[in-house]
């Protein structure tokens, strides 16, 4: 049982060494751990441990036990002390064991739980990246609808300038159309009034011609 415990003490040792550093050997012990851990796995792995357990205590038991009688009969029996030396080998040897196994199995989550928090934070790297390239381009479509509407502004401002100026344009030709307009009722009003002072010459012509024939007759 003593060399059982030894392979079984320096076989979790070699175990717990491949688990610590990362080389090619961890991922099959991984695996390996991973496929015990499914199934029936833990059931028997708890059974073990707690035939081994029970068989430790009975060897805590034994060596109390051994004390006892040593001490009730104050002499030492070379057989108890055979059997003493035996029975703490084989305790100190289970105790290890099991402290390697719980070890080895917290070591194990522990990678299995790094593994997982590296795969969610290289996802949310991803993710990051995809709603970073997301708003880039977002910013990219952005800048040119902006870069579009300050194109269409530009012609719309210049398209306001050459309104603006055939509307002053319009408003000169206005103003001088009105300016002439007025000229010509300036000038319909002299030849009116020229019109009426000719007339006004013809009517006092046509009564001294009128009075002068009425002198003749008479």
């Amino acid at each position: 049982m003593i060399q059982l415990l030894f392979t079984l003490i320096f076989s979790e040792m070699a175990l717990i060494m491949v688990l610590v550093f990362k080389t090619p050997l961890r991922k099959l012990v991984l695996m390996s751990l991973d496929r015990v851990k499914r199934g029936h796995g833990p059931i028997v792995v708890k059974t073990v441990a707690g035939t081994v357990f029970v068989v430790l205590m009975s060897s805590v038991y034994s060596i109390m036990k051994i004390q006892k009688r040593w001490i009730d009969e104050g002499a030492v029996n070379p057989t108890d002390q055979v059997l003493m030396a035996k029975h703490l080998l084989e305790a100190t040897l289970m105790g290890s064991s099991l402290f390697l196994a719980l070890s080895m199995d917290r070591l194990h989550h522990y990678i299995q739980e790094l593994r997982i928090r590296r795969k969610s934070m290289d996802a949310a790297k991803k993710q990051n990246r995809v709603i970073e390239d997301g708003k880039v381009e977002e910013s990219k479509v952005l800048e040119k609808e902006m870069t579009t509407e300050l194109a269409k502004l530009k012609q719309l401002e210049s398209e306001l300038e050459v309104k603006t100026k055939e509307v002053h344009a319009s408003e000169a030709n206005a103003a001088a159309l009105r300016k002439q307009s007025e000229g010509f009722l300036l000038e319909y009003d002299r030849l009116l009034e020229e019109n009426q002072n000719l007339r006004n010459q013809l009517q006092s012509l046509d009564l001294r011609l009128s009075h002068s024939s009425t002198k003749k007759n008479t």
